[in-house]
């Protein structure tokens, strides 16, 4: 290599020092070719013409690139000898010769990815081979690898890295959620107790402020890794293939050529509850129509919302089958060959089949799982974006609130939930708690020294909580309408004007950049899912002060133990690496709870110790569609 760095220190052999490393790159290019071909001659016939056709494909691309490469030097060569290239650019293209000799993975990039490129996953640390016969056999490795560590396919990630990146940002809030509420407890305990307690108390509010800080600093490397890791436009090409798969699923489903024979799967939309549950009801009963084949016949006539029905709201369901016809219609579970089948509320369903939340399909698992930090969610958002697509009517209600509102990016979507569900359902939550997670947001935004303006779209079944915000924090841009408030109270929310406030809620708080919400709120959840069909992977993008992200009505939520634990108290649970925890919760302060399902224990454990456990089903696959 010392010898091509110096190459133009004699200006007399320039050209036939270049000459020689081209020479070089092309035979070891072509070298590293003709070896993986005559590899294959004692390996069995199948698939082996699919592999050598890709092999010849890349070679051919290679070949292209080289001769591209020799059209450079003759023209180096012919400004050589004229005297007119000046030593910058000759260096330059020499730099080049000199990388494709070391590295057949730069020259495979520089004429373009393709879906399953030979090369695509070279490690970074192939450079510096010794001699071509070392070049050579690196190649042969690389060619034969499909799936590094943390490398993949044809530029995609594999599911290791996309696990591996979202464990740590899982876990950067988790140690903080220990931290905090440890050292939290140590402040209240020696507030006034000693001589020296407001110092104690001052020293132990720095540690949690600079641990905040550090915090959003590793919060902000992560998203710059995101950024810079080469994946983002595969992320966008895979949730955007991923979803117009589900859609022209789920359209075949809805519109069958000959409805009068069609199976059919009869779904009440009146299910005694407000708009969320409803919303959670229909999707349940669609999610059982696509896993039984059968297409949904959505009953909304006289819906306590409008008394018109869905379709006057939101598109059909079905552009051809409106009704389930004159056939008898028979309740769950019914027989293969029943035509109309009539489904119960989910919380009644017996037998329940394993397809229900939290299972996604077994066809569909591996991509998601790669793509998606939740993939359940991303599953009942695709379902979602199919119901809820507006009328024009809808459609221009949103768009005019949105403008009257003065919407405007970044914005942090709050939702509080109070009147019925605090004390029943919820506890009761100040704003203060609110917009202490607000505030982290926007800190983490502003962490590099930018400033931003800091708006909040608010949405409350209670008027008054939107004026309290404004007048509490009056450094925030709070935008919210009282009067969607009032009406969203009991006396009030089943009317045309109060679902008119409810839908255009729930679309801007999934539109918002993060969402601030208790889980325990179905309002929330749903604004939660049609999040992640906005983005490729939304899963990160909210703090809920209760509850975890559940299903109403779901089958068990297990993960799965990584991390050995032995317990601290007689609360925490035992586990081993292997065993499955059904979670119950997460309290927010670095600990789960569950009942571990080896011992049939329950308790608390650490959150980090395991890792989400992803339930498949075994769903139609819906071919040619």
């Amino acid at each position: 290599m010392l010898l091509v760095r110096q190459l133009f220190g004699a200006s007399a052999n320039s050209w036939a020092r270049a000459l020689i490393i081209f020479v070089l790159a092309w035979v070891a290019l072509v070298y590293v070719f003709v070896v993986k071909l005559t590899s294959t001659q004692g390996q069995q016939a199948a698939g082996e013409s699919e592999l050598n056709a890709r092999r010849i494909s890349q070679a051919l691309q290679l070949l292209e690139h080289t001769r591209q490469r020799n059209e450079e030097l003759k023209q180096l060569i012919d400004e050589l000898m004229s005297d007119q290239l000046d030593k910058q650019s000759a260096l330059k293209l020499v730099q080049r010769l000199e990388n494709d000799a070391l590295n057949p993975k730069m020259a495979a990039d520089a004429v373009g990815p393709e879906p399953e490129a030979m090369f695509e996953s070279a490690p970074a640390d192939l450079r510096g081979w010794n001699n071509v016969a070392e070049a050579v056999a690196a190649g042969n490795d690389l060619i034969e690898a499909e799936h590094g560590e943390f490398g993949g396919i044809g530029g995609e990630p594999s599911l290791e890295y996309e696990f591996t990146r979202r464990r740590i940002q899982t876990n950067i809030g988790e140690i903080w959620n220990f931290f905090s509420s440890e050292l939290g407890k140590v402040r209240k305990a020696v507030a006034g107790g000693h001589a020296n307690a407001a110092d104690l108390e001052e020293s132990i509010n720095q540690v949690l402020l600079q641990g905040a800080e550090h915090k959003r600093s590793l919060l902000s490397d992560m998203e710059r890794l995101r950024q810079s890791d080469g994946y983002e436009a595969w992320r966008h090409k895979e949730a955007r293939d991923l979803s117009d798969l589900v859609q022209r699923r789920l359209h075949h489903l809805q519109n069958p050529s000959d409805c009068q024979n069609a199976r059919k799967l009869v779904c009440k939309l009146n299910k005694g509850c407000g708009y969320g549950c409803q919303l959670h009801h229909v999707v349940y009963c669609f999610i059982v129509a696509y896993a039984t084949e059968r297409t949904l016949i959505l009953k909304s006539r006289g819906w306590r919302y409008h008394k018109g029905g869905w379709e006057e709201v939101f598109q059909p369901v079905s552009n051809s089958c409106h009704d389930a016809g004159t056939a008898n219609t028979y309740n769950w579970p019914g027989k293969p060959n029943t035509q109309v089948l009539v489904l119960p509320i989910i919380d009644s369903l017996m037998p329940r089949p394993p397809y229900l939340p939290l299972a996604v399909p077994e066809d569909l698992a591996p991509r998601l799982k790669r793509l998606h930090g939740d993939p359940i969610v991303w599953w009942v958002g695709q379902f979602l974006k199919y119901l809820l697509r507006p009328q024009a009517p809808t459609r221009d209600f949103l768009v005019a609130g949105m403008r009257n509102l003065g919407w405007e990016r970044p914005i942090v979507g709050v939702h509080v939930r109070r009147t019925d569900k605090v004390g029943t359902e919820a506890a009761c939550h100040s704003v203060e708690e609110y917009m202490t997670h607000v505030e982290d947001y926007y800190r983490t935004l502003e962490v590099n020294g930018s400033s931003v303006v800091r708006r909040i779209f608010l949405a409350s079944d209670d008027a008054q909580v939107i004026e309290e915000a404004r007048r509490k924090y009056p450094q925030y841009h709070i935008i919210g309408d009282p009067e969607v408030a009032r009406m969203a109270s009991v006396s009030t929310r089943y009317t045309d004007t109060a679902l008119n406030g409810i839908i255009l809620d729930i679309h801007l708080l999934s539109m918002s950049d993060h969402l601030v919400c208790t889980f325990s709120s179905q309002v929330c959840r749903v604004a939660y899912e049609i999040m992640q069909t906005l983005y490729p992977d939304a899963a990160y993008r909210f703090k809920s002060l209760d509850d975890i992200y559940y299903y109403g009505g779901q089958n068990a939520h297990n993960r799965r133990v990584v991390i050995a634990h032995k317990p601290r108290t007689h609360e925490d649970l035992q586990l081993r690496v292997g065993d499955l925890v059904s979670v119950a919760g997460n309290h927010w302060d670095g600990n789960s709870k569950g009942k571990n399902t080896r011992t049939n224990q329950g308790g608390l454990f650490p959150s980090f110790k395991v890792e989400e456990k992803v339930d498949t089903a075994k769903l139609p696959l819906y071919s040619g569609v």
